[in-house]
């Protein structure tokens, strides 16, 4: 019979070995996808819908999507946010996300999959400190002074304590990416993510993200209507 130190121990390994599986099992797959407002002819020009495709952390991933192709559809989809599709969106190879419960998306929202929404969705009654202290309160990747050192990276360090709703909009953009890169992620879902950002602003966005990335071995999906020279793709499909 185990002691109670042996047992705590022995859950303790169990616990561990458990998040261990959790994150390196991790692959996001797609097998015949397409949006139910779409014919089924959209198949035949498309890299994306009606493909078979699968993407492992640690890939750059790049999605040509000029407007109405469907692009901010595919995000939502692979998110988890909207149903409205044929075919079948996998992770870990097998797990059909139809299936999943509330609890279940909140599970791999939480440690594996985030986002950076082209709506921004941020709260606009709370300061841009708020809106990211709340997203580092739900799951920690960094320490809390992260906070402060991205949004001085990214030129909103004055914008901490200010209103979201008194913020341009490419301002509110560097807040909702500094919001997606605060928690654990194997995927990292990206929706337009510069449409309000200049040049230089864009770029320096993309270091930090790269960068993120590259501390978690994680996968970047890129979505945008075109190919931008400062993303490192390692495939790239056109939708």
């Amino acid at each position: 019979m185990l002691s109670a130190v042996e047992a705590s121990h022995s859950c303790a390994f169990i616990s561990l070995r458990s998040n261990f599986e959790f994150w390196i099992l991790m692959q996001l797959s797609i097998n015949n996808l397409l949006p139910t407002y779409f014919p089924d002819t959209r198949k035949q020009t498309s890299e994306v819908w009606g493909k078979e495709l699968s993407f492992s952390p640690g890939e750059m991933v790049k999605i040509v999507a000029p407007s109405g192709s469907g692009k901010t559809s595919l995000m939502h989809f692979l998110y988890g946010l909207r149903s409205d599709y044929n075919g079948e969106i996998g992770y870990d190879g097998k797990l059909s996300i139809k299936t999943f419960t509330a609890e279940n998306f909140a599970a791999q929202r939480k440690e594996r999959v985030s986002i950076v929404l082209q709506d921004m969705r941020l709260l606009p009654e709370q300061t841009v400190y708020e809106n990211l202290y709340i997203k580092h309160q739900l799951q920690p990747y960094h320490p809390v002074e992260k906070i402060k050192e991205m949004a001085e990276r990214l030129g909103i360090g004055s914008k901490l304590n200010s209103k979201c709703r008194t913020c341009s909009y490419g301002e509110q953009q560097r807040v909702a990416i500094i919001r997606a890169l605060l928690q654990p992620f194997q995927f990292l879902l990206l929706d337009e993510p510069f449409s309000h950002l200049d040049n230089n602003n864009s770029m320096k966005a993309m270091d930090l993200m790269l960068e993120e990335a590259k501390i978690r071995g994680a996968a970047i999906i890129f979505a945008d209507l075109e190919r931008i020279d400062y993303f490192p793709f390692t495939k790239l499909y056109h939708l």
